[in-house]
């Protein structure tokens, strides 16, 4: 195993990503069109927020019970993105190894992480990409 290898070596470096001024639909839109689980927020260049599809279930009732759609309409027209995401979300340098990445993701108890490089967004990675990379090395 590679014991210094970078997290850009597995992170996602196509990232969908949202504005802090996008509206809810949109992130919806993007989570179920692209089967996407965490989406960075940007203000500008910066990384304001994660939201995740779990955040996103959590405002809809119409998966849970008939005829709930317009509740879920007026949910979603009453909060906005900065409501509903994680503010401030921790980030990881991609230099950072992937050690040190799953150490993060463990103790920390993250899903995703933003990976940022000279302070922009370069990529995100998981815990899924993490333990994809742990299985290639047995």
């Amino acid at each position: 195993m590679k014991r210094r290898e970078p997290v850009s070596h597995i992170m996602t470096k196509n990232v969908f990503t949202v504005k802090i001024t996008d509206d809810l639909h949109e992130v919806i839109e993007l989570v179920k069109k692209n089967h996407i689980r965490h989406l960075p927020v940007l203000d500008g260049a910066e990384v304001v927020g994660i939201i995740s599809s779990t955040d996103i279930n959590r405002l809809t009732f119409s998966s849970l019970f008939e005829n709930q759609e317009g509740a879920d309409e007026a949910i979603l027209e009453m909060l906005s993105i900065q409501q509903v995401m994680t503010q401030k979300p921790r980030t990881v340098e991609a230099s950072l190894s992937i050690r040190e990445v799953a150490e993060i993701l463990t103790t920390e108890e993250y899903h995703a992480l933003p990976v940022v490089e000279n302070g922009h967004l370069a990529g995100i990675v998981t815990t899924t990409d993490v333990i994809k990379y742990m299985l290639e090395q047995y």
